[in-house]
């Protein structure tokens, strides 16, 4: 019992240290960033309960690492993974557009960057980071069975060793090998959209957000479908509709998604992408905004190339650190 008492303070300090990489590799195992929270909050309760058990064979980081990932393999057994509109169905077009709602549990979810990426001083790290918790890839992670998940993760995002991650899983170094080698051709199948880091932004970059943020808020849909690649895609979960091309897309603004006219954008990142808090003109007729949705932007080669309009602001709203409501007085900021 000493030598738990010892080393529980080193323990806490390991926790606090590990806990966003812990939750960003739970995140990219789970989809959900809700549930990569309680995964790291079960790891740290199994890892109190088994300490001392923990006899120093490997780094508590490894250790905590092991946990984590029985963790998610438990979550996952159920046979459970997270998607967007784009995986489930064709796209729809605007005239014969419907919205069928699905639970909250199918889609996948955007997380804020600050939920999951480590800060590190090493640009190409961070470059690497944001890439792979963008939706696509996230999106396409969801296609892999969990153990290749896990090996695939370990190995290309985290940079642990073969050897490494086949003493966490308890296998051979030519399994994880050859798990890795079938999770490639899995993604490579996939084709995942390449879209472009939120930060640092480039002058493209902010030009393109600038042009973004007034055409919505003047609802100038011209304007705004000038700024989408030709086959660029909207999707709107928690309902199973998603658009392509300029048509359906500026048609459903100014069809059914007429009530976003008027709306303000408060910019945010999420999954390393530029995203903003959007905020429609009050329904009861008060002055000011009230929240509607999470927008996360895909950008790719100068053009949005993904608008993904996450609708349940009761849950992304307080998780990002927005504002409940806009008032008058936000206007006035922002105008002076």
């Amino acid at each position: 019992m000493t030598e738990t008492t010892d080393l529980g303070p080193e323990l806490d300090e390991a926790l606090g240290r590990y806990r966003v990489e812990l939750t960003g590799y739970c995140y990219r195992m789970l989809g959900s960033a809700f549930d990569a929270e309680d995964a790291v909050q079960d790891t740290y309760v199994r890892a109190w309960r088994s300490f001392e058990k923990f006899e120093g064979r490997s780094s508590l980081r490894s250790w905590l690492y092991r946990i984590a990932t029985n963790v998610c393999l438990d979550l996952l057994s159920a046979g459970n993974k997270r998607a967007r509109p784009m995986d489930l169905s064709a796209p729809q077009h605007q005239a014969s557009a419907q919205l069928n709602e699905r639970p909250e549990v199918t889609w996948l979810e955007p997380v804020p960057d600050g939920r999951v990426l480590p800060q590190t001083a090493d640009p190409a790290e961070m470059a690497l980071a944001k890439e792979s918790v963008r939706l696509a890839f996230v999106a396409a992670l969801q296609h892999l069975p969990a153990k290749q998940r896990a090996v695939l993760i370990l190995r290309e995002v985290l940079a642990w060793k073969a050897d490494e991650v086949a003493t966490l899983l308890d296998t051979t170094v030519a399994s994880v090998n050859s798990a890795l080698q079938r999770a490639r051709a899995t993604l490579a199948s996939t084709r995942i959209r390449e879209s472009e880091a939120a930060d640092p932004l480039d002058g493209d970059q902010t030009k393109l957000l600038e042009q973004y943020l007034a055409a919505f808020e003047a609802y100038d849909i011209t304007r705004l479908t000038a700024l989408l690649h030709e086959d660029a895609v909207l999707s709107m979960p928690p309902f199973d509709l998603w658009l392509q091309g300029h048509e359906d897309i500026a048609a459903w603004h100014l069809n059914q998604g007429i009530g976003c006219k008027g709306s303000r954008l408060v910019p945010t990142t999420a999954n390393g992408m530029p995203a903003f808090g959007q905020y429609r003109p009050r329904e009861d007729g008060q002055p000011g905004w009230a929240p509607w949705a999470l927008q996360v932007l895909e950008v790719s080669d100068g053009k949005i190339v993904g608008l993904n309009a996450f609708l349940d602001t009761a849950r992304w709203f307080p998780l990002f650190g927005l504002p409940e409501q806009l008032d008058e007085a936000y206007e006035v900021q922002q105008g002076a």
